[in-house]
């Protein structure tokens, strides 16, 4: 009785001592840890939200554009990891592998009929197609990642795609069905390729970027030789807006995003990455002397609106 008493109470004690020391250090460095992915996660979508006017100012097809800052963009990854010698943990990892090729190709599948929708049908109807990729996560995300959709998240949800909705929207005219069909089909494929990548557990950082980024050039090389042989176009002039396109838009930005997304509430991800689309128009009216109406400056209120009320509601 005495050595089951003793040992009760030395049980006890341990985890009240576990618990004191974990509370105030752990706690301030996952917060710490969440606040600076956050940042990254912000930087990357203003990255991303440039790659239409990059995109723009390059004469090649669509499919062409996705292979040259993929394929550059994976170089550069993998020569980033090669020199931080850092030991790798993917091979033993086998369930995260899965996700992380599936989130790999769908990314490169996104790309792939995004950019064809831009061709298609403009930057404007193809984003407002392809947001709807986020709608798709944050509706699932309670079903995936027992992520309570508190009624702060859904009114600030549903601000933010009112404000893309001003931003983007412009009378319908005669339309490509298949390019908003591409729109549509690069939504489902991004919300596949955030699902996939949440789903992943060790393997995180470089290491998931290069790999994510890697399979998805696989994959758009795979389409690109089905569809042409492998016969690409020269790059005449247009081969240091691919430069910029491939190292900063692609490398740097999906080693930002993707090892920032991790730590982050996947209701989070979904609000916060409406500011990308954002970020494109205000950088078009910054950089190419694009003007915005009243209904777009609106648009732009609510986006912003609507992220702020999301995240005071996810931490409420």
């Amino acid at each position: 009785m005495y050595l089951c008493t003793t040992k009760y109470e030395n049980m006890t004690t341990n985890k009240t001592e576990a618990k004191k020391n974990y509370t105030p250090t752990k706690q301030i460095q996952s917060r710490k840890t969440i606040q600076s992915d956050f940042l990254k996660y912000l930087f990357a979508l203003l990255l991303f939200g440039s790659n239409g006017i990059v995109a723009s100012q390059i004469a090649l097809p669509s499919y062409q554009i996705v292979f040259w800052r993929t394929m550059i963009g994976s170089a550069l990854l993998i020569a980033m990891l090669v020199m931080s010698r850092k030991e790798l943990t993917f091979m033993r990892q086998h369930r995260d592998m899965l996700f992380i090729l599936l989130s790999g190709i769908a990314m490169g599948t996104s790309w792939i009929f995004l950019y064809e929708a831009y061709a298609r049908v403009g930057v404007s109807l193809a984003s407002l197609a392809y947001y709807c990729g986020p709608v798709i996560v944050m509706m699932l995300s309670p079903l995936l990642f027992d992520e309570r959709l508190t009624h702060g998240k859904v009114i600030g949800f549903i601000t933010v795609l009112a404000g893309i909705l001003l931003i983007n929207g412009r009378p319908a005219g005669s339309l490509d069905s298949w390019g908003i069909a591409c729109g549509g089909i690069s939504a489902v494929m991004y919300a596949v390729m955030v699902m996939t990548n949440k789903k992943t557990q060790v393997v995180k950082g470089m290491e998931k970027a290069t790999i994510q980024l890697t399979v998805s050039f696989l994959t758009v090389a795979i389409f690109t030789t089905i569809k042409t042989g492998m016969h690409l176009e020269a790059i005449g002039n247009d081969w240091q807006w691919i430069a910029v396109l491939g190292i900063l838009n692609t490398g740097i930005g999906c080693w930002l995003y993707f090892s920032s997304i991790g730590s982050l509430r996947v209701q989070t991800v979904a609000i916060c990455g409406y500011l990308e689309p954002l970020s494109a128009v205000l950088l078009a009216v910054l950089l190419l002397n694009e003007t915005m109406s009243p209904l777009q400056i609106l648009g732009g209120v609510l986006i912003i609106g609507g992220t702020i009320i999301g995240e005071c509601a996810g931490k409420q």
